[in-house]
Order: C-alpha cells, then structure tokens, then sequence
C-alpha cells in the first residue's frame, strides 16, 4: 500500500516483504522498542507493527512539530486488520487519473501552485477507467486513448475539518487529440505543459511524493519491460 500523510511516502509492505537496498538508514521492531518521533528520522523501517502503533505513528506524523522522516515503511503484523482501521479511521474518497504522453512527453498540470497529474473523483456507477478518461479529458480538454493501469495511490488531507483518504487509481494513456486544449480554470488549473524527462525532474521538486512515485513507477515499470 502506498500511502503519503503530510506528503510523506508510507510503504505498507506485506509480511516476508523488505524495502528496497539501500533504501532505509535505521530500523527498528515496534515489539522491542518503543516508537518515539526522535526515531523517525530520514528513512525508516518498523517492523512488527500494531494496529495502536500505526496510530501512533499517524499521530506522531501529523503532530505540528516537524519532522525530519524523508521516508517509512511498515511491516504490520497483520496487513489486512491495519489497512481495514486505516480505511475506518478516514473518510475514503475514490479518484483515478492519468500519466499522459505525447511521443516523448508528458502531460503536467498546474494546479495550486504545484505540478500535478491530472485526475478526479469516480462517479457513481462509473469503472476506474472511466473515471480516468473522464477526468482528464474534462481538465485538460483532450482526448486520449487508455493504456495500462499503473498503480494506486493514497493519501491523506482535511477538508472542512473532517479527515480524508483518497485513493487513486493511476493509469498510462496517451494523447489522440490536443488541438483545442486548455486547462479548466472551473477545478483551479492555471497551465497545461507537455513536459520532456529531464522537464519533469524539474517539475517534481515542486509537486507532491506522490506525483513523484507515479512517474518512478512508470520508470520501473518501462525498466523492466525493456531492461538494457
């Protein structure tokens, strides 16, 4: 599970599962020590996590003090129960969205003075996919033809002082027509870009974790496809 609180990445991993090499610098077993915020540093690995530890990390996380953690990941006890009190902790709101390309580039919005992908919230009665196409079409004011799913994301935010999870579904897609775009001022974007790689790196140090986790998935994901 892919999570981001604060916009901080959360990797909820399954049991027998371990971050990637390299990826963490300190890790501990929440069955051995306790979880303090002075542990949550830079990347972090938990093992052995509680469903009340989870909390306490959430807890922690969204403190007004700032914290220094880059990156964590979990190892729950049991995966299930805790992203079941996680959904029941939130209100979840589902959305789907898409990684657009144009041959060589890709489609950013700017949105709240921060890149972004476009997407929404699914409607009733309406299949992820839908809902993707739907929602970039509308904003950006394009058509597209759909690729493969690419990953799901979640995260976290307060509106109207209630806690909220949305989940997105991502999806690759590319551009069919985009003679007549433009962005919808009506959802708060000002700019639509067609972006090269090396434009997007630049993009991300102005956007969210997890709009930077899309494309990193999108990378891997080519990368293993088509390994040199």
């Amino acid at each position: 599970m892919n999570l981001f609180v604060n916009d901080i990445p959360i990797r909820i991993l399954h049991p027998g599962e371990a971050p990637p090499a390299g990826h963490t610098n300190f890790e501990f077993d929440a069955t051995a020590e306790e979880i303090t915020k002075a542990k949550l540093i830079h990347h972090v690995w938990i093992k052995n996590v509680s469903i009340l530890d989870f909390s306490l990390v959430l807890d922690l996380i969204n403190s007004k003090v700032p914290t220094n953690l880059f990156s964590l990941y979990i190892t729950p006890n049991d995966y299930k129960a805790l992203k079941l009190s996680l959904t029941q902790k939130f209100k979840v709101i589902k959305a789907a969205g898409g990684l657009v390309r144009k041959k060589d580039k890709f489609l950013m919005i700017y949105r709240m003075k921060k890149w972004d992908l476009p997407k929404g919230k699914k409607e009733s009665g309406e299949r992820n996919k839908q809902t993707a196409v739907r929602e970039v079409e509308e904003e950006c004011n394009i058509s597209v033809k759909l690729g493969k799913r690419l990953c799901t994301t979640w995260h976290t935010y307060t509106m109207n002082k209630n806690s909220m999870l949305k989940k997105t579904r991502w999806f690759v897609m590319d551009v069919v027509d985009d003679s007549r775009s433009k962005p919808s001022t009506e959802e708060d974007i000002e700019e639509l870009r067609w972006m090269t790689q090396k434009e997007v790196y630049h993009a991300l140090e102005n956007s969210y974790k997890s709009i930077r986790f899309v494309f990193e998935e999108y990378y891997r994901k080519k990368e293993e496809k088509n390994p040199t």
